[in-house]
């Protein structure tokens, strides 16, 4: 069987399909932005694609070698993908639907189209400063992910400021943003996967620390879920009804929600798994994305229902990073799988909002979703990271 990869040339999930794929007995296609010049920097022997043309990698896919499935890692690869697929008539999603998942404002028109919770909101152009009355309030920019330029503001002083802090995020080419009214409550993601429009939940996770803002920095997720069955379900029931509203059919799908009092409120469901090395919370990921794109029945497939937990390691501020201290203490604690720092010495350090990336990630399991949430905190607590605000002289 010959599968197509599209995703990123240093993403850490295209090594962990790319490995699968390989015990698996599949040939793996993989795509990927990479430099078209040199010939394969990578050794990979990779396609060349161009992720901000969209049209023009898909053109480029359909016209490579036959596949039998296809499988995307990241929003800008779904939408690459969900092209090439309609080309060369495999089965995915259809365009316009992963567009719209990708898509924040048309996001929320469907969902409020579906008659989902939705809060206030307006898409308003880069050019000018919004007029919003109602506060707090949120400004997102329409395509990024990962809360990348997400940022409450309080007030008109704090409207303001955001809205040029996202303009300077955005740069020249940025061209909306969406502003809606701040949801409160609890918040929460759900992995799972599509079959010809059936969703399997794989996993719904809690997110234990609050997200009020300013900003909104993800660290800890925590399975399995200890909302109580009434929470549960209607959080899965609302995802349904948000993949439906999307147009989703194939593969998988990361969903995140708020829940208060007043119920389900979609955040977003994204047409790709849980990003980066986070997907290793859940074990048996790639076989089973990989087996569904083979055109195999995964709907028995077999997933950890352990108590699991990552956390994100945050960036606490913006330096250039040296080192890290305690990285046994921080692996000897019970419980902890592994602590996988990701940052580079010499690598400039970027918090959120501006900032795409953390400092690492921790792994845990554990008897109950509390002890691995004690867990990540205690091994977090053991890492001490130096970071400057000069380059060190070499």
């Amino acid at each position: 069987m010959k599968l197509l990869l599209v995703g990123a040339t240093t993403g850490y999930q295209t090594r962990s399909f790319a490995d699968e794929a390989a015990r698996l007995g599949h040939e793996l296609v993989l795509a990927t932005d990479r430099c078209h010049v040199l010939d394969d920097p990578w050794s990979d022997q990779a396609i060349p694609l161009r992720f901000e043309d969209p049209t023009g990698a898909a053109e480029a896919l359909a016209a490579g070698p036959r596949v039998d499935g296809i499988v995307a890692v990241g929003d800008r690869p779904a939408l690459i993908a969900a092209l090439a697929a309609e080309r060369m008539g495999l089965r995915y999603n259809a365009p316009e639907s992963v567009r719209a998942a990708g898509d924040k404002f048309l996001a929320r028109e469907r969902f409020r189209a579906a008659e989902l919770n939705v809060p206030a909101f307006e898409r308003v152009p880069l050019t000018e400063p919004p007029v919003w009355t109602r506060f707090p309030c949120v400004l997102k920019p329409i395509g990024l992910s990962a809360s990348r330029g997400v940022i409450r503001a309080n007030d008109p002083k704090e409207l303001a400021a955001a809205f040029q802090r996202i303009q300077a995020i955005l740069g020249p080419d940025g061209r909306y943003l969406l502003i809606e009214d701040f949801i409160e409550g609890r918040e929460f993601a759900l992995e799972g996967i599509l079959m010809g429009g059936r969703l399997r939940v794989l996993s719904l996770f809690d997110k234990p620390d609050p997200m009020d803002g300013p900003f909104f920095e993800e660290t800890i997720y925590v399975t399995p879920s200890r909302e109580t069955a009434e929470t549960q379900r209607s959080i899965l029931e609302a995802t349904g009804r948000a993949v439906r509203a999307l147009g989703l059919t194939e593969g998988a799908v990361h969903a995140e929600m708020r829940v208060n009092a007043r119920g389900v409120w979609m955040l977003e469901v994204a047409a790709r798994p849980i990003g980066g090395l986070c997907a290793r919370v859940l074990p048996g990921l790639e076989e089973l994305i990989l087996r569904h794109a083979a055109g195999e029945d995964v709907s028995a497939f077999p997933m950890s229902t352990d108590a699991a937990g990552v956390m994100m390691i945050p960036i606490p501020r913006e330096g250039i990073f040296v080192d890290v201290c305690g990285l046994d203490d921080a692996r000897s604690i019970a419980g902890i799988e592994d602590v996988i720092i990701t940052a580079k010495p010499g690598y400039r350090l970027i918090p959120l909002p501006e900032g795409a990336s953390y400092l690492g990630f921790i792994f845990a399991r554990g008897a109950s979703p509390g002890a691995a949430e004690r867990a990540l905190r205690e091994s977090h607590a053991r890492l001490r990271f130096e970071i400057s605000t000069t380059l060190p002289v070499v």
